[in-house]
């Protein structure tokens, strides 16, 4: 809950997410509720009170993996929500932002995934591609390395960690920018996920 005294972020959020993790989230989700259902009404013996138990284990797991991940970005601060925590990064904390094989933020001496901001090689090997043949087309010199009919080419994630990394370097010295690293665990998916975890692992063994 933010104080009263506590500066309020300026600006709207830009949220990043990935759309394919969510729709492969929606699949998921509706196929073990399919099969879990199934089992609950048709099933005999224990068979239902383990589909419960799988259930509770198995859907905070993937709503942590899929409709979890998110990158929410103002003038004032990065909040990075990942499967099982979410960690809030004032701009002056954030001391790079990358892209590798996986999109990181590095603030206060350690690391924190982007999840929600995969890295696709096969995207990034395909604008490499285009950037080189739009380069090599344009014998005038009049096409810019990167840029082409529709934009830059970039893959995506790398757009936006370019784009995080400068919002990061033009909002770090702003008032409301100011502060420590901020780290919150996701209890209402960590819970549930342990208890039918351990009523699973119950049910199994005393079958």
């Amino acid at each position: 809950m933010t104080s009263p005294d506590e500066p309020q972020p300026t600006g709207a959020d830009r949220v990043y997410r990935s759309g394919g993790a969510v729709a492969g989230g929606v699949l998921l989700l509706a196929l073990g509720v399919w099969l879990g259902g199934e089992a609950v009404l048709a099933g005999e013996g224990r068979t239902p009170w383990i589909a419960l138990a799988a259930l509770l284990l198995v859907v905070p797991v993937v709503v942590a993996f899929t409709f979890r991940p998110a990158v929410f970005a103002n003038d004032d601060r990065l909040r990075v929500r990942n499967p099982f925590r979410t960690v809030v990064l004032p701009w002056a904390s954030v001391e790079g932002v990358s892209a590798g094989y996986s999109s990181e933020v590095l603030a206060g001496g350690r690391k924190y995934q982007l999840w929600a901001i995969p890295v696709s090689l096969r995207r990034r090997k395909q604008a490499a591609r285009r950037q080189a043949r739009d380069a090599a087309s344009d014998v005038s010199g009049r096409t810019r390395a990167g840029t082409g009919a529709q934009g830059p080419l970039r893959a995506p994630a790398d757009q936006h960690v370019d784009d995080l990394r400068e919002q990061a370097e033009r909002c770090a010295s702003l008032p409301g920018a100011q502060g420590e690293p901020v780290i919150r665990w996701a209890y209402e998916i960590i819970a549930p996920a342990a208890v039918g975890a351990i009523l699973l692992a119950v049910l199994l063994a005393t079958r």
